[in-house]
């Protein structure tokens, strides 16, 4: 075990409560089960405002503690045509908060203020334009062409099979297409709108434009969402919860863990213990440059815990994803806490890097139909029983948002804009058993897939690459002979937060060199294949 502790200023302890609460202005998103919810908040965050994603069914006392400006209904994967108990509260008519229903949103807000849907003749999947009408304060003004006697129109993506066939009492037609004579509705008098189309999707080119109108102009809210607002209420937020306890943070050295030990030096200085540990699962020389970078950079108390055979023998004859996750995750608490005994100061607090996809992605956000897609070691593989308690200073932030604020924090471009990495490290990008031979083996590969992305320039141009080992032999030919040996996939997404994905498309001389390399410098490996699968359906890793 080795440690570095070098000179460091000491931290600002007199800095005050931030003067902005960033939390007042507050938008709540309704979620129907919608695959792009997350986007939806993601979105309402980027034009500053602060948003919640809650279950349909949100009861009235927390819909009142939260206290909303304005409410956004999600669409979802159902047709309101098939249950009548997947509704909105009825309650948030009346509340007189703006409302913005999205697809199923708009649905439900039809039939529940006295409006008529049905399956739609012709379905719309994908590209439409959609044709405004008349004077909307929602749409006023916004436009990616301009038709016959100077009709706005705009480039959106539909995912519906049903359409709203009658209006509710009050409201009016704002938007049509040729497939969908109703693609947006307004009561303007109360502040309710409907969308058929979603604007919260990159492919809805003026939907940033429309969802900032509703936030800021509609609803009223304010601009306090911003990374130096966020960093100064996080650092207010971590004295006030730990006072002079001291915390000890799971340092990985990837980005999330990284803003952590930044935001939490400058918050309570010395008080801050980072445990780097090497558990055999990291990329390529990263221990020895962790510990390098954070002294270079952060000027941190860092541990380093050489834990290589505990980890590997823990894992040994492990094939389920699932069930190595929670070794992991209980095995790195386990460590954490022998070295928490270690100090002569007792430590209370544990810090991870968890971050809000994190904790969708474990169903840990109570989401409405959320189901359980992987469990993160940060959330799902916490042991029960902890003799620590837990502090996630990031735990509502998305990557982007995480990345602006290392940014704000002054941490190094390289180090910010550093490609994901999980937490349990390659032994998710191990299939099935995970042993040392395959780990060596996968570092090299993945190692030679980054080099080549770099010197190519498309390392920034790609959201994560990576390089996955399969356990499965498939036959190759070198020189005069025939041999069996095993395959390296390789995956590269284009994303803008990690909530869906794109393969990206990756030139063929560049994929043609990084196979080669591989095949031809890591010994064991016969093929190299890359991996095409969008997410979804795919998730981004392949444990």
């Amino acid at each position: 075990m080795t440690s570095h502790n070098p000179s460091s200023p000491a931290p600002d302890n007199s800095a005050p409560r931030t003067s902005v609460d960033i939390h007042r202005n507050r938008i709540l998103i309704l979620d129907f089960g919608s695959q792009y919810s997350q986007l939806i908040a993601r979105r309402v965050r980027e034009a500053g405002v602060y948003s919640e994603i809650h279950p349909y069914d949100l009861a009235r006392a927390d819909l009142d503690a939260f206290a909303p400006k304005g409410i956004i209904l999600s669409g979802g994967p159902e047709s309101v045509l098939l249950s009548e108990e997947v509704r909105a509260p009825e309650y948030i008519f009346e509340l007189g908060v703006p409302i913005l229903g999205i697809c199923y949103g708009m649905h439900t807000m039809a039939l529940q203020l006295g409006g008529r849907v049905e399956s739609a003749s012709h379905r719309e999947f994908g590209y439409a334009r959609v044709k405004t009408q008349g004077e909307c304060q929602l749409l006023r003004e916004i436009a990616d062409h301009f038709g016959p006697e100077g009709a706005s129109l705009l480039d959106v993506w539909m995912s519906h099979g049903d359409r709203v066939s009658d209006l509710p009492p009050g409201f009016r037609i704002i938007a049509e297409t040729d497939n969908a004579p109703c693609a947006g509705m307004a009561h303007e008098a109360r502040h309710l709108y409907g969308l058929q189309f979603h604007p919260e999707v990159t492919h809805t080119r003026q939907g940033n434009r429309i969802l900032q109108r509703f936030v800021h102009e509609i609803c009223g809210c304010g601009n306090d969402w911003l990374p130096e607002n966020i960093i100064e209420d996080a650092i207010a937020r971590v004295r006030e919860t730990v006072g002079e306890d001291e915390i000890l943070l799971a340092l990985s050295g990837g980005v999330d863990s990284s803003v952590v030990a930044a935001l939490l030096h400058r918050a309570i200085g010395e008080r801050l213990h980072c445990i780097f540990v090497d558990n055999g699962l990291l990329r390529l020389g990263e221990g020895d440059q962790v510990m390098a970078t954070f002294a270079e950079h952060l000027g941190v108390h860092v541990v380093r815990v050489d834990a290589k055979k505990r980890f590997l023998s823990a894992l040994r004859g492990v094939t389920d994803p699932e069930q190595k996750r929670k070794i992991i995750g209980k095995l790195f608490i386990g460590i954490f806490e022998e070295e928490a005994e270690k100090l002569q100061t007792g430590v209370h607090w544990l810090a991870q890097g968890t971050i809000y996809p994190d904790v969708i992605e474990s169903a840990g956000a109570a989401t409405g139909k959320a189901h359980v897609i992987k469990s993160h070691h940060n959330v799902g593989g916490l042991p029960d029983r902890m003799n620590m308690k837990l502090i996630e200073p990031l735990r509502e932030l998305f990557k982007d948002e995480v990345r602006a604020i290392g940014t704000a924090l002054g941490l190094p471009f390289d180090m910010v804009h550093r490609h994901p990495f999980p937490g349990p490290g390659l032994a998710v990008r191990i299939l099935g058993e995970v042993k040392k031979a395959y780990a060596d083996t996968l570092r090299l590969a993945d190692a030679i897939f980054i080099e080549e992305l770099r010197a190519n320039h498309l390392y920034d141009k790609v959201s994560q690459a990576f390089a996955v080992y399969l356990p499965v032999y498939s036959v190759g030919v070198m020189g005069d002979g025939r041999r069996y040996e095993h395959v390296i996939a390789l995956r590269a997404v284009e994303t803008v937060d990690f909530m869906t994905a794109r393969w990206a498309h990756l030139p063929y001389e560049v994929l043609d060199r990084i196979s080669t390399r591989i095949i031809n410098e890591v010994p064991g490996i016969s093929r190299v294949t890359y991996d095409i699968s969008g997410k979804p359906p795919a998730t981004i890793e392949w444990e």
